[in-house]
């Protein structure tokens, strides 16, 4: 047998190309669902959960990470970003590598 590797393992970019193509499906899943629901119940569900955890339910606290407000966890540790955070954090990041590919997979701009 030789070392050239399987066979049937994807490419790196192949992985990338199906993380985006599900990112993209949730996002327009949660849009749609989000049309369809009525004004009084998205209050009532941001009134429930609005600050709670959605790992363990428990509350949340703001805790300032590089100019930005985090909310955390302490309970079970999470921590949770709002839209543009993590772009906001990327910018002051020096190893961007990670973080980039991450906003790329999230960015629903972001076609091939």
């Amino acid at each position: 047998m030789s070392d050239r590797g399987a066979p049937n393992k994807p490419s790196q970019t192949e992985d990338e190309y199906f993380v985006r193509e599900d990112a993209e499906k949730k996002r327009k899943l949660a849009l749609q669902v989000k049309r369809e629901t009525k004004e009084g119940e998205l209050k009532a569900l941001r009134d429930l959960h609005f600050m709670h955890c959605p790992k363990c339910g428990l509350g949340m606290q703001e805790v300032k990470y590089k100019g930005v407000d985090v909310d955390v966890c302490f309970a079970c540790g999470g921590v949770f970003l709002d839209k543009g955070e993590l772009e906001h954090i990327a910018a002051k990041d020096e190893t961007k590598g990670v973080m980039s590919a991450i906003l790329n997979w999230l960015n629903p701009e972001a076609k091939t």
